[in-house]
């Protein structure tokens, strides 16, 4: 699945059609791809914030206790790796309304190389500077965004007017989802789930 990481970002409209024809089951798609792609932020999101710190403003960079650093990334892994089968699986159930009825990997390998740039600016959580983070994840999403509408039709096998309506379509839900995500954050922070803070 590595073998369309360079194609998939350089030239998407051809990889594409690659990553369709690939006979990959599930399993095959996580072990080959997700589940390392969906490591590189919390892994560098742990040593950032272990090591270096938030630094939010002028203000003095803070640091995370291991543990409390552990059970973040722990987390933050898990949430990304389900957050690819959710949409794989909206992807999916969502594809009978747009009649572009195609299996459950097929849409899982949509979701996964959609995401691509987001994982890979994942190791910008080595360096955990708020503004930072903000200007290189901004474009990574922007271009996110676009392979999800160039991916699509392809994948799905729809002509471009219906595959805009349903790229649209899934990018209100990950809208959401996102939105949701935050909110559940939020909520945990403020009833005894925030993280321990060290000097």
């Amino acid at each position: 699945m590595f073998s369309h990481l360079i194609g998939i970002l350089f030239h998407p409209s051809e990889e594409w059609k690659k990553i369709r024809d690939v006979d990959c089951t599930i399993g095959k798609c996580y072990c080959g791809y997700v589940f390392i792609m969906a490591a590189i932020a919390p892994v560098s999101g742990y040593f950032g914030t272990t090591m270096f710190g938030w630094e939010i403003g002028a203000r003095e960079a803070i640091k995370l206790s291991p543990d409390s650093a552990l059970i973040i990334a722990i987390a933050y892994y898990l949430v990304m790796l389900v957050g690819v089968f959710s949409m794989g699986l909206m992807i999916h159930w969502m594809g009978k309304t747009y009649d572009a009825e195609q299996n459950l990997s097929r849409c899982i390998r949509l979701a996964a190389f959609t995401a691509t740039p987001l994982f890979l600016i994942g190791f910008i959580e080595l360096l955990p500077v708020l503004w930072l983070n903000f200007v290189i994840g901004l474009p990574a999403l922007a271009y996110s965004v676009k392979l999800l509408y160039v991916g699509l039709p392809i994948m799905m096998e729809v002509n471009d007017e219906r595959g805009f309506l349903f790229s649209s379509a899934v990018l209100a839900v990950g809208m959401v989802a996102l939105v949701v995500m935050m909110v559940a954050m939020a909520i945990l922070w403020f009833n005894g789930f925030a993280p321990q803070f060290v000097d």
